[in-house]
């Protein structure tokens, strides 16, 4: 069945980060479509009074047909409402547009999406767009831990102001928001603009994607670097590399907060059993749930002729999507968390439980199924 839920972006970055000049440059451009655009205050957001139609004190039209509105106090309320009105035929909107506060958190937004069954009817999330400030951004990424989150949450990162900073400096940041989230597109703004197109339509989270669809989204996480096991025998310890992107005279804070963010992936190229799939991930929620920030992936199920792509924050997962469409000849199977307070190794780890095989013949180890499998000790 064809999902007719309206899609949500959420746009985020820190305080100062250009959101409101990605913003009005968005409303003006007629391939966005008509758009909702949810924000906290009209008085913080500064929007170009020329494209103002009329305005209440909890609605604004705009000349191109787009609607922003404030929000009611309470999300859920302000999606229900914008929701009643469109079902009424008193606005219509293609898309939401939800623009965080600079210190917000979009965690809880997407379990709104997410958990709300009224609004999970009627909305689905698109993505996550972060706006990385490249002139201001490694000192708000050094003090801001809210920053950084913004930062490992994010499908696209968007570069503003990009032509305040020198080419190497510019290369320094990239380089630190790869090491947050390298799964993450980066994308130059250009004077507060960007392609409509590389804002929407970034989940695989919807029938009928195709293996490029899924790749985009997932991104490509390298591979984590195994330590050498002759390391240190000589008793002359080397010093530990800085962070990528990271000066060693750069602040502690700097250091500390970056290796909070880990990600890892990890690529199955046979179908899982759906039972070690299921122990993998409830074992993982169940030990670090709240510790992860995003879960994605795309999942081919032995004895299913499609696959599925799933997404999760936290404990907090969307329904599974069928792709019973699939035209892709593989049978890979790609899963990438973003995390946070968990050691790299022990990620990596955790994701090689999907190589698992059942044994037959042999007695339980109180795995789902009465399945035994080659044991891998969880690191946590």
């Amino acid at each position: 069945m064809e999902d007719k839920r309206v899609p949500v972006t959420l746009l985020t970055g820190f305080l100062g980060a250009g959101k409101t000049t990605l913003l009005n440059h968005l409303i003006r451009d007629p391939e966005a479509g008509r758009i909702a655009v949810i924000m906290n205050e009209f008085g913080d957001v500064g929007l170009d009074h020329d494209l103002i139609e009329e305005a209440t004190e909890e609605t604004v039209l705009l000349q191109s047909g787009c609607l922003c509105c404030a929000i009611l106090g309470d999300l859920a309320k302000t999606l229900a409402a914008l929701i009643a009105k469109r079902t009424a035929g008193k606005v219509d909107f293609d898309r939401v547009v939800i623009e965080t506060s600079g210190i917000a958190d979009p965690g809880p937004i997407v379990h709104t999406l997410a958990t709300d069954h009224q609004i999970a009817q009627a909305f689905r999330l698109d993505g996550v767009v972060t706006l990385a400030d490249a002139a201001t951004g490694m000192k708000t990424l050094n003090r801001q831990f809210e920053a950084v989150h913004q930062v490992a949450m994010a499908d696209v990162l968007i570069l503003s102001k990009t032509d305040l900073v020198d080419p190497f400096d510019l290369s320094r940041f990239e380089k630190r928001l790869e090491g947050l989230n390298a799964s993450a597109r980066r994308i130059p703004a250009h004077h507060g603009s960007v392609p409509v197109g590389s804002l929407f339509g970034l989940s695989a989270m919807r029938e009928g994607v195709t293996s490029s669809d899924v790749d985009s989204w997932l991104g490509k996480v390298p591979e984590l670097t195994k330590p050498d096991p002759l390391a240190g025998l000589s008793g002359f310890a080397a010093k530990p590399a800085a962070p990528m992107g990271v000066s060693p005279t750069m602040p502690v804070e700097h250091v500390r907060h970056d290796h909070r963010i880990n990600s890892a992936s990890i690529e199955v190229t046979e179908p899982i059993p759906a039972t070690v799939f299921d122990f993998w991930l409830d074992t993982l929620i169940a030990l670090k749930g709240p510790n992860i920030l995003r879960m994605k992936g795309i999942l081919h199920v032995e004895g299913l002729p499609y696959p599925f792509v799933f997404h999760g924050v936290q404990h907090i997962f969307d329904a599974p999507v069928p792709l019973k469409s699939w035209s892709g000849q593989d049978t890979n199977s790609r899963v990438v968390v973003i995390a946070r307070d968990m050691e790299e190794a022990d990620l990596k780890a955790s994701l090689d439980m999907l190589l698992m095989r059942p044994k037959e013949g042999a007695a339980s180890q109180d795995l789902p199924g009465g399945m035994m499998v080659d044991t891998i000790e969880m690191p946590f």
